[in-house]
């Protein structure tokens, strides 16, 4: 339930830094404001103009900080309410201070994501651009920024809204027969109300088909480096990431832990593991790296299998692609600078190959091509309107939509009548209000606002 009172927080993030931002919304917003702050030149404020001055406490008249402040008026604010907002000083103890200060003058400590819970509340943004905002903060790319942001510019929303409007159209017409039996419903009509269903169907089966890449774009992916020891998988991290993140020596087994780091891979958060080498060993340490690079196995989205060029292909070998029998992978040859000995088993033959030189770099920009054509195939992510659904939410409604709608076009084709069909047709409304935000619940909404920050 929406209660219509005033809230505060902290709306930079935590820590030291140049600026601080306390933000306050709600009915009391500007009381609680000019409580606590004392512009220089004194008199009232104007919508939507910054003042200088300073913090007061207003129990003891003690300065706190020098600041900026600006009322925004209602509706003209983020939340659609009276918003004020006092811009201090970074320092996590004044910022604090200052929170503190109005919350004792009237405010409400805001929950999780309250300030965009309340925009969508209000009417200013619909659901799924109230949840972009979260995914442009998170955003790890340009790509998943871009993605983001053209959902929350309402592309997204507006292809589910022509789909949701074709729909209204056809049940418009099935209602009107409801309504006035005596007019027959020619075969015009029929092929009408068909194909404005078919047309949103097909619209939203577009949203569905992209689900795979829109999801990745949004969340990222892991691909795991693994082999056995001296193949060249830390060398292989290092030109991967452009940088020596890990140690790389003649000696084997000088990973023995896992080590992580995540890099932009044509668009894409690649989160990279680089393992210990599979082996059998009696070291105790060594052997817990490779449990534990085993169990990642099952857990990474695709798998580089880095092989010795140099070197046969050997038992050990055949112990790890055994264990990478039910996975996506792709053989990495390494050390293609140096003569081949490896000859390839047919249980290579299956597998997408390529040969690389960690050392020179000679591949690598091949290989990455590969992780990202796994992942996108032949997705376009140069359109700037680039519109793709990346929640699991979105795409079970969507799913349950146009489940729906098929079962009317199967239900019209059997000669089922038009006033039991129409409750299919007002079903898919329904799961389209439920990804958009017009038919939603409190606690869908406390589940979604809650994984976002306090004070956004």
């Amino acid at each position: 339930m929406y209660i219509r009172d005033t809230i505060a927080a902290i709306s930079t993030p935590p820590g030291n830094g140049g600026i601080g931002i306390i933000r306050i919304s709600g009915e009391r917003a500007s009381v609680i404001g000019k409580t606590l702050f004392r512009p220089v030149h004194g008199g009232g404020f104007q919508s939507h103009r910054f003042y200088f001055g300073s913090i007061v406490d207003f129990q003891s008249d003690e300065v706190v900080d020098e600041a900026m402040a600006v009322f925004m008026q209602s509706p003209r604010s983020y939340t659609r309410e009276d918003v004020f907002e006092l811009h201090c000083h970074g320092g996590s103890l004044v910022v604090e201070k200052i929170l503190d200060l109005a919350l004792r003058a009237g405010a409400r400590l805001a929950d999780p994501g309250e300030f965009t819970k309340r925009a969508f509340l209000n009417g200013r943004i619909d659901l799924l651009q109230a949840e972009a905002v979260m995914d442009i903060i998170s955003a790890k790319t340009d790509t998943a920024l871009k993605l983001a942001q053209n959902q929350r510019s309402g592309s997204l929303s507006s292809c589910i809204i022509q789909s949701r409007d074709l729909l209204l159209r056809a049940l418009a017409m099935i209602e009107a027969y409801i309504d006035f039996p005596e007019d027959d419903v020619g075969s015009e009509d029929i092929s009408l109300i068909l194909s404005l269903v078919s047309e949103a169907r097909g619209m939203i089966s577009t949203l569905i088909a992209g689900f795979d890449e829109g999801r990745v774009i949004r969340e990222g992916v892991s691909v795991l480096i693994i082999g056995k020891p001296n193949v060249g998988k830390s060398s292989l991290l290092n030109c991967l990431l452009n940088e020596n993140r890990a140690i790389v020596t003649q000696i084997p087994g000088t990973t023995r832990d896992v080590i992580e780091e995540t890099v932009d891979i044509g668009g894409l958060a690649i989160r990279l593991l680089d393992t210990a080498g599979i082996c059998n060993t009696e070291d105790v340490i060594e052997r817990e790296g490779v449990n534990r690079a085993l169990n990642l196995i099952s857990e990474a989205d695709i798998i580089l299998f880095t092989l010795d060029g140099s070197r046969p292909f050997d038992e050990e070998d055949q112990r790890i692609l055994d264990a990478l029998r039910d996975s996506a992978v792709i053989a990495v040859i390494n050390k293609s600078d140096i003569p081949c000995f490896l000859e390839e088993p047919a249980a290579l033959e299956k597998l997408e190959k390529i040969r690389v030189s960690a050392l020179s770099g000679s591949g690598v920009d091949q290989l990455k091509e590969m992780i990202r054509h796994h992942f996108l195939n032949q997705c376009s992510l140069d359109n700037r309107e680039f519109i793709a659904i990346s929640k699991a939410r979105h795409r079970d409604a969507l799913l349950s939509a146009d489940r729906s709608m098929g079962l009317f076009v199967e239900g019209l084709h059997s000669g089922l009548t038009l006033e039991l069909l129409a409750i299919e047709l007002r079903d898919a409304l329904g799961f389209f209000g439920a990804v958009t935000g017009q038919v939603t619940n409190d606690d869908l909404l406390d589940l979604i606002f809650s994984s976002f920050c306090i004070g956004k």
